[in-house]
């Protein structure tokens, strides 16, 4: 098994984990603070996000590539130049970034904010800017060597950090106010951060093959070409990301204003906002573990083979890529269209937000496209472009939002129609970029059959729902008709060849059940 597709199972199954470990925690604060809590929590999110980003500085990427083009060459001078002069621009943005977070937050609060309850999630957040900086490198060094594992690992024991610190945390804070409780949560995504560095710089000490200490100076003050390398991919990535992350910034903004003209009141914008960022959002988001694994993989694997020219592998890695992204993406999105409802009642006790699951689920399979095309672009060196398809994308949405929302027949779906509008806009900008640069030969089937398999799976499990299981009880009935659908799914995969002899012979015992039958 090649190391991309070793690389990319480990991460799978660790973005699978935690996932669900990540739900785990949403769930907890659902049950504690509510709508109108996690809506407080939401709105501090994003400003998190944008000064991680910007910390960042798109190095993570950046490091990866590089490492594995030094690597590559058994150049492990390079590695830890890269890695001296990666950490000197970290550490001087987090004290840079770290007081500012801290003096901007009442101000952010109070002028920008419609819910001034949102300053101490704001406060909240100063401290993870220099954790996340330092483990951001780590991860870029281990990313780069192909050594998914650490990576993986430390994303699981983020997450169980978390688990273990929300609960009380929200359940201390929560006497004093929502904002104080929405506060303690982001206090445990900054522990299990903490955490996860942690482990990092443990698994990195045993595993590096050379020490630093007493010639980093020296080395970051002679790393000037590796500096502007490191830049030539890390300021695009990070202008993709910060593009993001100010459009995601500026979204909570533009929706709490629109909804004020549209005659809705501060806490019910939150609360809408809320069920749209809190519970529907992170439904959809889940089925990505897959495509963001290989995204993550993409970005070191295709950088090997560009650098020894091999384009043959690049269009190969692309279409395993979103081969893989139209049969887990067709089967999530009908899953969540079909049971949005049950889904989320069994999960946060509240079916409100299943109108934005239902109308967003069609075009997050393109979402689930965008990531690995997005790694691919930054791998080719065409982080630049990248950049700039995403800028396009935030526009529409926030012009979007900002038109839609604010009239009272829209509302808050204004919003989940501008989400809609940027995902489209920039997976088809990206996808045609990455057209002009490698050969990519386009076959109907293996996109065509995934879908039809999934919208006959779907039927078959609302039928299954609404009709053969209605004695059951609310949970076995959902857990019963998800079953019914992967189960209908698969066996339509392997009767259309979606899923061929190859793939059932990777698969314990069925690969052996089907072979007597004689599939393909």
């Amino acid at each position: 098994m090649s190391k991309f597709l070793k690389g990319t199972l480990i991460l799978v199954m660790a973005s699978l984990i935690t996932r669900i470990l990540g739900f785990i925690n949403r769930i907890v604060i659902a049950r504690f603070i509510g709508e109108e809590g996690v809506g407080l929590f939401m709105m501090a999110l994003p400003t998190l996000f944008l000064v991680v980003n910007i910390t960042q500085l798109g190095l993570p990427v950046a490091i990866s590539k590089y490492v594995a083009e030094a690597d590559a060459r058994g150049d492990e001078k390079k590695i830890k130049k890269i890695l001296v002069v990666s950490l000197s621009i970290t550490i001087t943005l987090s004290m840079i970034f770290t007081p500012a977070m801290l003096l901007l937050a009442p101000v952010l609060s109070e002028t920008l904010f419609t819910d001034a309850r949102t300053l101490w999630p704001l406060m909240a957040i100063a401290p993870i800017v220099p954790i996340v900086a330092a483990s951001s490198v780590l991860r870029g060094y281990f990313q780069g060597k192909q050594n998914m594992k650490p990576f993986a690992y430390s994303q699981v024991i983020e997450q169980v950090a978390r688990i273990t610190f929300i609960a009380v945390l929200t359940k201390t804070f929560l006497p004093y106010g929502l904002e104080y409780a929405a506060a303690g949560a982001m206090l445990a995504s900054i522990i299990g951060e903490l955490v996860s560095l942690a482990y990092l710089m443990t698994t990195f000490k045993i595993k590096k093959h050379f020490t630093f200490r007493k010639n980093f100076f020296s080395m970051a003050k002679s790393g000037k070409s590796t500096f502007h390398e490191l830049m030539g991919i890390a300021i695009p990535t990070t202008g993709s990301r910060i593009i993001g992350s100010i459009a995601w910034f500026f979204e909570p903004i533009v929706v709490a204003q629109s909804l004020a003209a549209a005659g809705v009141s501060t806490a019910m914008a939150t609360r809408q906002y809320g069920e749209l960022t809190g519970y529907a959002l992170p439904l959809l988001f889940l089925p990505s573990f897959v495509t963001a694994s290989l995204a993550t993989a993409l970005v070191p694997a295709v950088s090997e083979a560009k650098s020894l020219g091999n384009f043959q592998i690049v269009e190969r890695r692309l279409q395993q890529t979103l081969r893989v992204t139209f049969i887990t993406g067709s089967l999530a999105i009908v899953t969540l269209f079909v049971l949005a409802e049950p889904i989320l009642q069994a999960m946060y006790g509240s079916s409100h937000a299943a109108i934005f699951v239902k109308f967003l689920a069609p075009f997050f399979i393109l979402f689930y496209c965008q990531m690995p095309l997005q790694s691919m672009l930054q791998a080719l060196n065409l982080a630049k472009a990248a950049m700039i398809n995403s800028l396009i994308g935030a526009v529409l949405k926030i012009a979007i939002i900002w038109f839609l929302a604010s009239k009272p027949e829209f509302g808050i779906m204004g919003a989940a129609v501008g989400i809609a509008a940027g995902t489209i806009l920039v997976t088809f900008l990206h996808f045609s970029t990455l057209l002009k640069v490698i050969p990519f030969s386009f076959t109907f089937r293996p996109y065509f059959y995934p879908v039809c398999s999934a919208l006959l799976s779907g039927w078959c499990g609302n039928y299954a729902y609404k009709t053969l299981l209605i004695g059951y009880g609310s949970v076995s009935r959902l857990l019963l008709s998800i079953m019914a659908i992967a189960i209908v799914f698969f066996i339509l995969s392997v009767l259309t060849g979606v899923i061929g002899q190859k793939e059932l012979k990777r698969i314990p015992f069925v690969g052996r059940f089907f072979g007597r039958f004689g599939f393909k």
